[in-house]
C-alpha cells in the first residue's frame, strides 16, 4: 500500500458522539411542518473524515429542518475514533467492512462483530427514513460521482442531486449490500430513496466542499432547508454498470494505472489480469468506474459502465 497525504485534520466529534435520539453518534430533529424523513449519513467507513467534518459543521451551526424531519447520523464512529492520519488505511473498519452488512440475511442471522452490532443499532432509524445521502470519499484517483445502486427511484434522486454530475447505477458488491441496498430503499413496492455520494479523495478540502454543495442541495430538493435549489449547471449524465469485475485470484493486476472516470473507447480491450483471466473492457466507451488497484480476493476490483439517457 502506497503512503497517502492527510490534508484534512480530523474533526472533534467529542461534542456530537452522544446522540440525541438514544443511539450513540444520531441527531435527528422534528419540524412542526410536515415532511419527509432525511438521513445524512458520515463516517460509513471510519477514516472517511470529510463527512464528518460536514455533519459536525451542520450540528455546530444548529442546523434544523423547516419541514419533516433531518437525521445526522455518525455511523462507524469506533472506527473513527482510532483514525490515525500516520496510518489512515487502517481503520476503514475495525472488524468487517460495515457497508457490506444491510442484507436481511445478515442483519438476521447470529453474525457478531462491531461493525454488525452497529449496523442493528441504527437498524430502527434507517427503515423509518424517506431519502438518504450516505456521505463517501475514495482512496484511488477518481472523478467524484453518485452511486444509486439500480432502483429507478434511487437513480431519479441521484441524477436530480446532479451534484456530483455523474450518476452511476449498479448492482452493488457481491461481497455483501450497502446502506444504500437495505430492503428500505429497494423494495419493488417501496418509496424509500437512497444514494451513495463518492465526493471526492479521501483528506482533501476540497472533497469536503463538494460533501457540502451535495447535502445542502439534497436537503433543498426535499423542502428540509433553504428555498428550491438552483438549476444545476451542466445536465446530469447517467451510466450503468455492464460488468462488475471481482478479483478471483490472489495477484489481481491491471496493465497500467487507471483513473476512475476514464473511458476506454474500444470493445476488447485488456484493462487487467486476474490469475490467468484477461478482463476486457465489454463495449466500446466503456467507462471504469472506481478501479481499486490493490483488489483482494473476492473484492470489487472495477466496475465497467456505459452512458445512457435519463430513465
Amino acid at each position: 500500500m502506497p503512503q497517502f497525504a492527510v490534508r484534512l485534520a480530523a474533526p472533534d466529534l467529542r461534542p456530537w458522539l452522544g446522540g440525541n435520539c438514544g443511539i450513540p453518534g444520531v441527531w435527528s430533529f422534528t419540524a412542526a411542518a410536515p415532511g419527509p424523513h432525511v438521513a445524512l449519513v458520515a463516517l460509513t467507513h471510519g477514516n472517511e473524515i470529510a463527512g464528518a467534518a460536514v455533519l459536525a459543521e451542520m450540528l455546530g451551526a444548529g442546523l434544523r429542518p423547516e419541514r419533516g424531519r433531518l437525521t445526522l447520523m455518525f455511523a462507524n464512529t469506533e472506527a473513527f475514533l482510532a483514525f490515525d492520519p500516520e496510518n489512515p488505511t487502517a481503520t476503514r473498519y475495525l472488524d468487517e467492512d460495515l457497508n457490506r452488512l444491510w442484507g436481511e440475511d445478515r442483519l438476521q442471522s447470529p453474525r457478531d462483530s462491531r461493525e454488525m452490532r452497529r449496523v442493528r443499532e441504527l437498524l430502527p432509524v434507517i427503515q423509518n427514513v424517506d431519502v438518504l445521502v450516505d456521505l463517501h470519499s475514495m482512496l484511488w484517483p477518481s472523478d467524484p460521482l453518485i452511486l444509486a445502486g439500480d432502483a429507478d427511484r434511487a437513480i431519479r434522486l441521484g441524477q436530480s442531486l446532479g451534484m456530483p454530475r455523474l450518476t452511476v447505477a449498479d448492482p452493488g458488491h457481491i461481497a455483501g449490500r450497502r446502506l444504500v441496498d437495505h430492503a428500505r430503499f429497494t423494495a419493488p413496492d417501496g418509496k424509500a430513496a437512497a444514494v451513495l455520494v463518492e465526493a471526492g479523495q479521501h483528506w482533501e478540502a476540497n472533497t469536503v466542499a463538494a460533501m457540502q454543495q451535495s447535502a445542502r442541495r439534497a436537503l433543498g430538493l426535499c423542502g428540509i432547508l433553504g428555498p428550491a435549489p438552483a438549476p444545476l449547471p451542466e445536465p446530469p449524465l447517467l451510466a450503468r454498470v455492464t460488468e462488475t469485475v471481482t478479483a478471483t485470484s490472489h495477484n489481481f493486476m491491471f496493465l497500467r494505472e487507471f483513473r476512475g472516470g476514464e473511458i476506454i473507447p474500444e470493445a476488447g480491450t485488456v484493462i487487467a489480469q486476474d490469475g490467468a483471466r484477461e478482463i476486457r473492457t465489454p463495449h466500446d466507451d466503456c467507462l471504469l468506474v472506481m478501479p481499486t488497484p490493490i483488489a483482494p480476493r473476492g473484492h470489487t476490483a472495477v466496475r465497467l459502465a456505459r452512458f445512457e439517457a435519463a430513465p
